[in-house]
């Protein structure tokens, strides 16, 4: 039964009009038992309209089914996304977000490189289009972003040792990794430090992956426990997945010495452990590509089979481009083969294939000589403001101490962040009082602090250390 374009008109005046079927639509009862309305009350309205007696006819009179998802409860916010979420709601003029992991300049405003400026200008030149890339990702990005994670020179690479993936940024490499673990190296349990990001446990969590945690961080000293840590690794059971943060460890900052990186690489070999990566910040921590991958290079030289996922989010600021890698080095580049073919058959369960326009942006800073020397001048420039952001925090934190605290450790630091150490109720008294937004467990990102604001932090941060 069909009502004229009049009908229905009337019937949306009435309230009603998303109950009428149109010619091309559902008969009645389909419709109503696909809308969850009774049969009823549209017979009703549909007289009505023929009678020229509209009347409405409320969702909650006709409505039979309560939904199918009604017991689903309220999740909790991001633990940091949701900081920014806060941020944005208060509206005081002294507030200051130091939780998400995203760069400013010293005007605290978000920084386009002018590297990405000009790959983009590269790329409407020549005409660049939309098409959809293959599964595995950009093949100039594939190549440029392993070249970048091992060297050009690498032995494995030209052995054909690495099946690299494009992947949605690091939490999408890091996600279809986990994936490729539930399926290819079932019932391990992956360690992760102790503390790490916030994602990274409900990434493997999400992919059905079983997650424990090793020490790391040493409270009484703000540094690295590095006897707990080894003891932990030497505990897990032979085979386990021993998730490393490459640089500039996030939360804390801490990394290990070379020397210690070494111990660990033995360990991990003597226990037969698979090493997982997450590089985050190549160029970024201390300015310099081949340093900050230092930590990958020296368990690839060391012949491990391993995991490494890469972003591009910090050192590019791409973050909302979501463009990433996970690479898998093997003992052959048969079996490279067959692991990339997996891969590829996971990520297109998992999301198809991936965006081009933050591959091509990397492919043309890496492939022009000239664009990538320009990029590591401004990495090692974002590396040295927030350095200095470091020092001056250092400095106006001894003008205000009357207890003679060492401050010495977020210089120490690498990286976005700095663990300060704060306890809950402190890190409560800085938002609350102060309106500085930042992770529960005492994060703050340095890179969204500038030399004018560092005097107003270090009263947050006394007034919440001296008092609470």
């Amino acid at each position: 039964m069909a009502f004229s374009a009049t009908a229905q008109r009337a019937a949306l005046a009435q309230g009603f009009a998303t109950s009428i079927p149109s010619a091309d639509q559902p008969s009645k009862a389909s419709f109503a038992a696909f809308s969850g309305f009774r049969p009823v009350a549209l017979k009703k309205a549909a007289l009505d309209l023929h009678s020229a007696k509209p009347a409405r006819v409320s969702m909650q009179a006709v409505a039979t089914k309560a939904s199918a998802f009604e017991s689903i409860t309220q999740a909790p916010p991001d633990p940091i996304l949701g900081v920014s979420e806060a941020f944005k709601a208060d509206t005081s003029s002294d507030k200051l977000n130091l939780g998400v992991g995203a760069y400013r300049t010293e005007d605290i405003k978000p920084y386009v490189l002018d590297v990405v400026k000009k790959a983009e200008k590269l790329m409407l030149e020549n005409g660049e289009n939309k098409e959809y890339l293959p599964i595995e990702g950009l093949a100039d990005f594939n190549k440029a972003t392993v070249a970048l994670l091992l060297g050009s020179d690498n032995k494995a690479v030209k052995d054909g040792r690495v099946a690299t993936i494009q992947s949605l940024s690091g939490t999408g490499s890091l996600r279809l990794g986990a994936a490729f673990l539930a399926r290819f190296y079932p019932g391990r349990t992956v360690f992760l430090s102790n503390p790490t990001w916030g994602n990274h446990k409900n990434i493997f969590a999400d992919a059905g992956v079983e997650w424990k945690e090793y020490r790391y961080f040493n409270p009484a000293t703000i540094g690295l426990d590095f006897e707990g840590m080894m003891a932990d690794i030497e505990a897990a059971p032979n085979g386990s997945v021993i998730v490393l943060h490459g640089c500039a460890h996030n939360p804390t900052g801490i990394d290990p010495t070379p020397e210690q990186w070494s111990k660990i690489a033995d360990l991990i070999e003597k226990k037969n452990h698979l090493p997982f990566f997450d590089v985050a910040y190549q160029g970024f921590a201390s300015g310099s590509l081949d340093e900050d991958a230092a930590s990958v290079r020296l368990f690839v030289e060391r012949g491990f089979e391993l995991l490494v996922a890469q972003s591009y989010s910090k050192n590019l600021g791409l973050y909302a481009e979501r463009i990433g890698a996970l690479n898998a080095v093997l003992p052959t580049a048969d079996l490279a083969t067959k692991v990339k073919s997996q891969l590829k058959r996971l990520a297109r369960a998992l999301y198809s294939n991936p965006p081009v326009h933050g591959a091509r942006i990397v492919a043309y800073v890496v492939g022009n000589n000239d664009i990538f020397d320009e990029w590591k001048q401004e990495m090692a420039g974002m590396a040295g403001r927030i350095q200095a952001v470091r020092a001056t925090l250092v400095e106006e934190l001894k003008k205000r101490d009357t207890k003679g605290r060492d401050w010495s450790f977020i210089t120490s630091q690498i990286g976005m962040f700095s663990f300060t150490g704060l306890k809950p109720a402190q890190v409560e008294n800085m938002t609350k009082k102060w309106h500085v937004y930042m992770t529960k467990d005492g994060r703050i990102s340095l890179a969204g602090l500038n030399k004018a604001r560092a005097g107003y932090l270090a009263d947050a941060m006394i007034d919440s250390f001296d008092n609470f």
